[in-house]
Parts: C-alpha cells; structure tokens; sequence
C-alpha cells in the first residue's frame, strides 16, 4: 500500500485540471502571442484563465502575472520591488526559500515568530520605519501550516509605513483559505498551481496596479511587459481549473481533513517521545502534521517509513535531505536536535482514513525498530 502524505511538497493533479489541459496539448497548440486565429484560441483560453485566477486572488485581472511557479513569484516579487525601490525590506524568519533567498540578496531584516509558528507582531512594530519599502509575510507556513494573521499585518503595515510594499506568499494557502477575504490590503500574492491539483511549473504574482516594480528578466512584451517568455497555455488552463474546483470543493475538503489529521495524531500520540510542533491546531491550515521524535534523526526515520510506502519529508520538498536542521522550526525556538527529527506529514484531497492508519502503524514500527526496542 502507498500512502501520499507529502501533500504539501505536491499534490495529486485533479481530474478537472487534467481534462482541462488536455486540448491545448495537442489541438490548440498555437503560440498565444501570434496574431492568427489559431494563435487567438490560445490566447483566449489565457485570458479566461487569467480572469478565473483573479476571483480567487480578490484583483483586477489585468494585475495576474503567470510565472513558472510559486519560488519565480516569490522572487520576481521580492527582487522587482528592490530594483525598483530602495529601502529596507523585512520578511519573516521561517519564509521559505524562495523568499529568503532573494530577501538575502537584498539585506533583509528578518521579523521574530513565536514557538507557536505565529509572527511576532510587536516585533515586526519596532521594525516600521520609514525607510521600509517592502515586508514580506507567507500566510500559511509550508513546514508547519500555521496561518498568519495577513489582514492584521496588512493593517499595521499600511498604518504605519504607507509607501511600503506588502507580499505573501499564499503557495500553501490556496487549497485551504479564500485569499482574496484576507489580502485585500496586499500588494502582491504568490501562489502555485501543483499546490491545489493542477500541475507543476506553472504559478501567478499578483501585482496591484501602482505597485512599483522592475521586470528581472528582459525579451518580450508577455504579461504587460512584466514577465516574458511564450506562455505555457496547457499548464496555465489547467491552473484554472484546479484553482476553482478546490475552491468549490474547500468547505467539505477542510472539514474532512482536519477530522483526518486529528485521527492520525491520535493515533501517532500513543508512540513514546513524539511531540507535535505549532500544537495550538485553531491557528493551523489542516493539511499539515508536523512532529519530532526525541533522539531520532529525520532521514533514519523517512528512509525507512518510505520502504513501506509511507511517504513524508523532513520539511520543505526544496530542503529535504539537507544536512541542516529546519530553519523553520529554529525560528521557532526548537532545539536543532528537536528540529533533525522532526518530521512533516500532509494531507489532501485524496488523502484516506486507510492511509492515515496505515501510515501511523508503519511509523510506530519503524520508531519502535530505530530504538531497538
């Protein structure tokens, strides 16, 4: 038996993104920049996308920029608006990478969290001045799943330090929160479409009209000259459907899987030495699980679970297998010890109460063989 609880690294396309797809893979196979009809079907099907996106992300259309991913947004966001505009730019300490990356690039102050895996707000406060041009705050946490109070920093931000920028990541957000309700005072939105059953490398920045920003790549005239290079179209159609079929879906998806996640702790709770991490479960996404098991490391554990057909990481897919310890959950105050064992399980759409169960057995034995006991 299999069971996928790596949810959060990717999840299993839907049938109505595939279906979706599937003509502009073979039939309307036009470069949508073209002027012909056959390049206009293209083009169409874009803009009907594009428009389909908006909804969901509470904007204009016209403010939907299509990018190769969720980590393409997250940079495009953060290294357009410091090209654009100096100043100082503040991120939270358990971004991830494709936010701390190019947040190092420019100097970034880095806003505090809490052990609970919420943003310090009177630190981000102190931080406020009028030399910031930019805050970037993630509005689920990928590793954890916390949800960041996005409404309230917006407000704080704008009250404060009006010329600032504000971007969220809302990759990890999009399968489990309406995020046009919470990012009304957001300038710019990353999400991802293999994060809500559509496919890889395809993903939108949302970029409010007036936001300043510099293009980082340079060619073409595609996305109102803010991003250019020919547009996958199969890939961005596809988006669209995965985006408004888990919209459709979300009130009976989230229900069901909190009641999911909370029959596999209880099931897992009863291994010794487990311990969940961001614990307070009303402050949490309910796709993720995350736990340390004391005087276990993180790759003894997957390696084995995964022999068994149990699939997990050891946190973010794009740090998974690295030596160091989560800096996520450093952040948060975790010993690295703690943090090299911890272990983050997902859920999703077509996670099982028989895959929760079965994992949970395959854990409690592979914990149980590790030991020697």
């Amino acid at each position: 038996m299999i069971s996928y609880l790596d949810h959060a690294a990717t999840t299993p396309m839907r049938d109505e993104a595939l279906e979706a797809m599937m003509p502009y893979l073979y039939s309307y196979y036009g470069n949508p920049s073209g002027s012909h009809s056959v390049s206009r079907q293209a083009r169409d099907a874009i803009e009907d996308a594009r428009q389909r996106i908006s909804v969901h992300l509470g904007c204009d259309p016209g403010e939907v920029v299509f990018t190769a991913g969720g980590t393409e947004s997250d940079n495009l966001a953060i290294m357009g608006v410091a090209k654009a505009r100096s100043g100082r730019v503040l991120c939270s300490a358990f971004e991830h990478r494709g936010v701390l990356a190019p947040c190092g690039e420019v100097g970034a102050t880095l806003i505090n969290v809490d052990h609970d895996g919420l943003l310090d707000i009177g630190h981000l406060q102190s931080l406020l001045d009028r030399e910031v041009s930019l805050v970037s705050v993630m509005l689920v946490n990928n590793e954890v799943g916390t949800v960041q109070p996005i409404d309230e920093i917006a407000r704080l931000v704008k009250a404060s330090v009006p010329q600032a920028v504000l971007h969220t990541d809302a990759v990890q957000a999009a399968a489990w929160m309406d995020i046009a309700s919470v990012t009304e005072e957001v300038d710019m939105i990353s999400v991802s479409a293999h994060k809500v059953g559509g496919p890889k490398g395809v993903g939108a920045l949302m970029i409010r009209d007036g936001t300043p920003y510099t293009p980082l790549l340079r060619g073409g005239s595609h996305e109102r000259s803010r991003r250019p290079g020919t547009h996958n179209v199969a890939s961005i159609v596809g988006m669209a459907a995965a985006f408004d079929a888990a919209a459709k879906e979300r009130e009976v998806e989230r229900k069901h899987i909190a009641e999911l996640r909370d029959y596999f702790w209880e099931l897992l709770s009863t291994i010794p030495g487990i311990h969940e991490t961001a614990a307070n479960r009303s402050t949490k996404a309910p796709g993720v699980l995350s736990a340390y098991f004391d005087s276990l490391d993180q790759q003894d554990l997957l390696m084995l679970i995964d022999e068994r057909g149990v699939c997990a990481s050891g946190g973010s897919a794009c740090s998974s297998g690295a030596i160091q310890p989560s800096h996520v959950l450093i952040a948060m105050g975790y010993s690295a010890a703690q943090a090299r064992g911890a272990v983050r399980f997902s859920l999703g759409h077509t996670t099982t109460k028989e895959e929760v169960a079965y994992a949970a057995e395959v854990v409690g034995s592979a914990v149980t063989q590790l030991r020697g006991n």
